[in-house]
């Protein structure tokens, strides 16, 4: 099962640099506004490393050359006790909630498994670009800057005691309305007791599926370019981790969108006459707004597998699945694990992208055809003015923990962006490098 391990991690000397203003999202939501505004906020925003400056492959030694700069002059300084960092994010619920909820994780060193092993277990399926680039900034700077996420099964909250204990770096707020509590868990028997926990858990990617195959292929490169074999406990063979329990009732899931483009041809009603064997199909055509539209799926998704497709001129049409369709003989949902089948995302890419639309799922993985906005009333308003070629727009529910576990375990694989767990864990509370001479504590 899961082996963790504390991290001696580079940190923010937050004398100098506090946190509020040196951490950014992570580098696949950050826009090129965002980017900008990150890099005025402080001169040490680890946007820096993230998303360097620089064209080609310039930028990713830029980031190697600044994170040294800023460890020589003391602004990243190495964390040598051994610890596991708990991280609070206290918000209130999407949607205009008034109860705050506090999601509780911990940051640590997961040790690397192909997923073969089931040790760690994907859910989505990954895009081929953002991979390539991670590698180039893993070689340039040997350090891993941005953490994953994954969710640990721990129903009766017994990781809950040591977590408590340690004591609290930094507090603050942001923004965005989320309060920040980071603190450091370094009592050597809430350390055992945590890693003991985990021993008993396979561990699901809830978000960071790029930065973990990344870390395994970087692993592995290491492996062969080394002389003398590779250090069992090195840097190199864990990835530094967002823990959070995975039977936490207060896990938030937002849905992701699709924008379809650059296709040879969209035309809405010949869409959903090829999708009547499969889908109850529901049209409207009063051009409604996004809001109107989420509220409308929202009536219906939670029955069965259900998603909205909105034309250029503002004609949108549900698609419901059948409950009594024969999926056997269907030459795209058929295959697919039952497991699959009942999320909106599965139903989506297999029986219309894939199936109507012939979107191929070489063409998702390169982002051919298809834009994933996580704003729904953005992503319309894009569709209407036409931009850049959008044809179409599918808007999704969210799909939920336990369909994202049940895939998972089946051994199967969702279409990518098929999740976007919120509130995003933000990269620049640690840095883990990545060198194979120093060893992991254990």
């Amino acid at each position: 099962m899961a082996e963790i391990a504390p991290l001696t991690p580079l940190r923010y000397d937050l004398a100098r640099a506090p946190l509020a203003s040196v951490m950014c999202p992570p580098y696949d939501v950050i826009n090129e506004a965002e980017r900008k505004e990150l890099f005025a906020r402080h001169p040490n925003n680890v946007v820096r490393l993230e998303l360097p400056e620089g064209e080609g492959e310039q930028k990713y030694a830029n980031a190697a050359a600044l994170l040294d700069e800023w460890s020589k002059a003391g602004v990243l300084v190495r964390d040598a006790e051994p610890a596991f960092y708990r991280y609070d994010q206290s918000f209130l619920p999407p949607g205009g909630g008034t109860q705050t909820i506090t999601r509780r994780g911990f940051l640590a060193a997961v040790r690397l498994h192909p997923f073969s092993e089931r040790v760690i277990l994907p859910h989505e399926r990954t895009l081929s670009g953002p991979k390539e680039d991670r590698l180039k900034l893993f070689r340039a700077t040997r350090a891993q800057v941005s953490p994953g996420f994954m969710l640990y099964a721990d129903p009766r909250g017994e990781l809950d005691a040591p977590l408590e204990t340690g004591a609290l770096l930094a507090e603050f707020a942001t923004p965005d309305g989320i309060h920040h509590a980071f603190a450091k868990v370094t009592a050597r028997d809430a350390i055992a007791a945590i890693v003991d926990g985990l021993r008993k858990s396979t561990l699901l990617i809830a978000d960071g599926h790029h930065r973990y195959e990344t870390a395994v292929a970087y692993r592995d490169e290491l492996i062969r370019t080394m002389e003398r074999g590779s250090n069992d406990a090195g840097e190199h063979r864990y990835f530094m981790t967002f823990l959070v329990n995975g039977d936490d009732p207060n896990l938030v899931v937002f849905p992701t969108h699709r924008l379809i483009h650059s296709i040879a041809k969209f035309d809405l009603d010949e869409l959903c006459t090829k999708a009547q064997p499969l889908f109850i199909i529901m049209r409207r055509d009063d051009k409604p707004s996004a809001d109107v539209l989420v509220e409308w799926l929202a009536k219906e998704a939670p029955t069965r597998p259900a998603f909205v497709v909105v034309a250029q001129d503002g004609r949108a049409a549900m698609l419901a699945m059948k409950q009594n369709v024969d999926l056997a003989s269907h030459a795209t949902l058929g295959p697919l694990h039952p497991a699959l089948r009942t999320t909106d995302v599965a139903a989506l890419h297999s029986g219309v992208l894939e199936d109507i639309l012939g979107i191929s799922q070489a063409a998702q993985a390169a982002k051919t055809n298809i834009r994933y906005p996580q704003d729904a009333r953005a992503a319309l308003a894009e569709l209407r003015a036409g931009k850049e070629g959008v044809q179409a727009l599918f808007i999704m529910t969210a799909t939920r923990v336990a369909q994202v576990r049940a895939v998972a375990e089946a051994g199967e694989v969702m279409p990518q962006k098929s999740t976007f767990f919120h509130p995003k864990v933000p990269t620049g509370l640690a840095i883990h490098t990545l060198d194979p001479s120093r060893s992991v504590p254990r």
